[in-house]
């Protein structure tokens, strides 16, 4: 897109096609933001980290509670993406970045200017060119990091973590491995449980979230929603 019309494409984006002035019951794909919602009735001024934040409010997991006057920290691997964030999250803190296990340089499969299967996983990417975008991704090398790291970089400082919200496009389990669980314990986490052929592995992460105390509450479309224990 040329740089002249972009962000006009930004603001239209948000005010004309999605109209974000407009309050809504309810944002997210399976309105599972009405689960959160409710879990968290009594907070309204709580703190979530969103990876794979997507859209502001597209199948948002987070706005309903922004909108109750929560505020965090969004990450997302494209930047209009975030470009989108730092309009209509003033409150907010957004960064573009692609979020792993480890540190290093990776590839990113893109696949248009606000795709939903922009990823880092090529087997998900050759999977969504026969099954669901038909658009031939671009490939490009980029850094990854783990949450940590990003913290580091960006000297953040992190409070109690009321929600971590996680949808990477078939890698959010990587994403979970890096997040370092011991260190930052959110009260609810939710998750993609899809596989590359977006298969679900639901064992896969009770298993790997079961060793932090975390139980599994809730099943909502492919998202787990996991509970502490502590």
């Amino acid at each position: 897109m040329l740089k002249l019309f972009y962000k006009p494409y930004l603001y239209y984006n948000l005010f004309f096609r999605h109209k974000i002035q407009n309050k809504r019951l309810t944002y997210s794909q399976f309105q599972e933001d009405l689960f959160i919602n409710d879990f968290f009735k009594d907070k309204s001024n709580g703190f979530y980290i969103d990876i794979g934040c997507y859209h502001p409010v597209k199948y948002s997991n987070t706005a309903l509670i922004y909108n109750k006057g929560w505020s965090g920290i969004n990450i997302d691997i494209n930047q209009t993406s975030i470009d989108l964030f730092n309009i209509a999250r003033k409150r907010d803190k957004n960064i573009c970045a692609a979020i792993s296990n480890n540190n290093g340089l990776t590839e990113f499969y893109f696949d248009h200017l606000l795709s939903p299967v922009n990823t880092l996983s090529k087997e998900f990417s050759d999977f969504s060119y026969k099954n669901i975008s038909r658009n031939k991704y671009i490939k490009k090398n980029i850094q990854k990091y783990t949450f940590e790291k990003i913290i580091e970089q960006f000297n953040l400082k992190i409070p109690n973590i009321d929600f971590l919200n996680i949808d990477a496009e078939a890698h959010d389990f990587e994403v979970l491995e890096g997040f370092n669980l011991n260190k930052f314990k959110p009260k609810i986490i939710c998750i993609e449980l899809y596989d590359a052929k977006l298969e679900l592995k639901e064992t896969k992460f009770k298993n790997f979230l079961e060793k932090y105390e975390y139980t599994l509450i809730e099943k909502i479309g492919p998202n787990g929603i996991f509970c502490s224990k502590s």
